[in-house]
């Protein structure tokens, strides 16, 4: 029999920032015992992925060895690491844990699907500890731009692993727990098999700056605002959304919240104690019958997303409130790499509208929530492991955190998504590789990336699509000509005539030569009917069309 093993899996979130799903396992080889952190989601985007509504990793390995799963952990509530809870659970069947807020924020993502929310365990922080199979974890705090993030201790049989989940190092990050290196240092102190870290600030030179230093710039910019203000953040960085709450309530506004997940986020953080205090709000229709001077509103939508708050806010009227010129518009964020175009298109259209549009171009009004390379550096002399292991981050970080760490003479391994390691011995070595992809949540429901469904979707964006349509009757003889009917594509050709008229009568002189066998063949008549359409339709206009054939046939 072949000797236990501890390896790590990721299936998301390695290779690529978003999408993060992880898997450790303990046990003899294809028999492990198996804890998942992290469900999360990315985003589409219309040119790779037009009309998908999420994006999830593929978790068919997990489906097959179902069985093994003992538990899934939460390191936190922000959407790339728990936003597929809801849509996976079904297929893992395990109990999740999670701190109180993540906690809270994923009960409502199982409410959705009908699952009832004791299937979330809330966890205390560390010293508390999980026992599920070989593993026993911990939730050891670490600041991030929401509250309550976590790594997780790892305990096995094989050694201590620290998985980090997204962190930053911050000693004031006004709304959850403080970075605390000497606990840190304490729990690392009887020895750190591995350190699985957060890749994303690799390549950034300089420290990290505390949540606290971007109020006074905020306080500032909002006192001075001559019309209405209006700031937008992520949702989910409770502690800025409370800043900026803050500095326009002392600046004797009132603020109103726009966007279910801005609500939804304050909300949660009340529940859970994690806000002690919050401005009142107040509703948007109430906000419309106030003084502009008097009104500020926090927003949804810093990526530019078209059905939040900040895009329809931008195009029109958004539950009653309209922009007006003179109105001040700060984006506290940054924008996510993939994200420019949207979020562009609303800054001009809040130019057009004569808004004035304040960016962090200058650093001024947001901090990242995430460890900067000196941070990581820091990091790793305060749990000094045998190995790091890079994660959350595109293959550039991940090789770079990899070169960072061996310049400062520890050992480092690359693992990107599929990438099986085992960690058993002092040296992690790559144990299989396992078939790994994205999978799309199509309207309601979960198609793979390989099916043909988003590319058949592409194909027609690019190139337009053809219905042909015949009629045969029971002998083979054609009934009429072929019709057709075209959508994407343009009405009228380079010989100055319509487009369907030129296909049409290309198509009748094909069936006028076909020959008696071809016409009573399905799929040699509708290859031949492709051909032709597609040809004819790049002689006319330069463009080879999808095409659909529908052939029918009298009985």
């Amino acid at each position: 029999m072949s000797a236990e093993r501890l390896i790590y899996l990721p299936l998301g979130g390695a290779g690529e920032i978003g999408m993060n799903c992880y898997v450790y396992g303990y046990g003899k080889p294809g028999e492990e015992r198996l804890i998942v952190i992290d469900l999360g989601v990315t985003f589409p985007d219309m040119d790779g992925s037009p009309g998908v509504d999420l994006i999830m990793p593929d978790i068919t390995w997990l489906k097959e060895n179902r069985n093994r799963i003992e538990a899934v952990f939460i390191t936190h509530a922000h959407e790339d690491h728990v936003g597929a809870v809801g849509h996976l659970f079904e297929h893992l069947g395990a109990p999740i844990y999670a701190r109180a807020f993540t906690a809270n924020i994923a009960r409502g993502k199982l409410s959705e699907y009908g699952v009832d929310g004791g299937a979330v365990r809330t966890v205390s922080k560390y010293p508390e500890t999980v026992q599920e199979g070989p593993f026993t974890v911990s939730y050891l705090p670490i600041s991030h731009s929401i509250p309550e993030s976590s790594a997780l201790v790892i305990d096995t049989p094989a050694g201590r692993v620290i998985h980090t989940g997204d962190f930053k190092l911050d000693k004031t990050p006004l709304v959850g727990e403080a970075w605390d290196p000497e606990l840190w240092a304490e729990v690392s102190k009887s020895g750190v098999k591995a350190l699985v870290c957060d890749s994303t600030n690799v390549f950034s030179k300089h420290e990290g700056r505390s949540e606290a230093t971007v109020g006074p710039a905020v306080e500032e910019l909002v006192s001075k605002a001559p019309h209405m203000m209006v700031a937008t953040t992520f949702a989910s960085n409770v502690a800025r959304v409370k800043t900026l709450a803050e500095a326009g309530d002392r600046a004797g506004r009132s603020i109103c919240l726009l966007g279910r997940a801005m609500r939804r986020m304050i909300e949660a953080g009340i529940e859970t104690g994690v806000l002690d205090s919050f401005p009142k709000v107040v509703a948007p229709e109430d906000a419309t019958q106030m003084p502009r001077e008097n009104v500020m509103l926090i927003v949804t939508g810093s990526q530019g997303e078209r059905r939040a708050a900040s895009a329809q806010l931008a195009r029109g009227k958004f539950h009653g409130i309209e922009l007006k010129e003179g109105d001040q518009f700060l984006f506290s964020s940054k924008t996510i790499p993939g994200n420019e175009k949207g979020v562009s298109r609303i800054l001009n259209q809040l130019s057009e509208k004569g808004v004035d549009v304040v960016t962090d171009a200058d650093g001024d009004y947001h901090v990242s929530g995430h460890a900067n390379r000196p941070d990581l550096i820091t990091m790793q002399e305060v749990v000094n492991p045998k190995t790091v292991v890079p994660m959350h981050g595109e293959h550039r970080h991940l090789r770079e955190h990899v070169k960072l760490t061996e310049g400062l003479g520890r050992q480092a391994a690359l693992a990107v998504n599929g990438m099986m390691l085992d960690l058993t011995d002092d040296t992690p070595k790559v144990a299989e590789y396992i078939e790994t992809g994205r999978t799309y949540l199509d309207g309601s429901v979960q198609i793979g990336a390989m099916d043909g469904i988003v590319r058949d979707r592409i194909r027609m964006a690019l190139n337009g699509h053809v219905l042909v349509t015949v009629i045969i009757d029971e002998d083979g003889e054609v009934l009429g000509d072929p019709w057709c009917e075209t959508m994407g594509l343009t009405e009228i050709g380079r010989n100055n005539v319509p487009l369907v008229d030129v296909l049409e009568e290309d198509l009748s002189q094909f069936m006028g030569r076909a020959k008696a066998k071809t016409l009573m063949d399905d799929d040699k008549l509708e290859d031949g009917l492709r051909k032709v359409t597609r040809q004819s339709s790049q002689n006319e206009i330069g463009k080879k069309p999808e095409v659909t054939v529908v052939i029918s046939r009298l009985a």
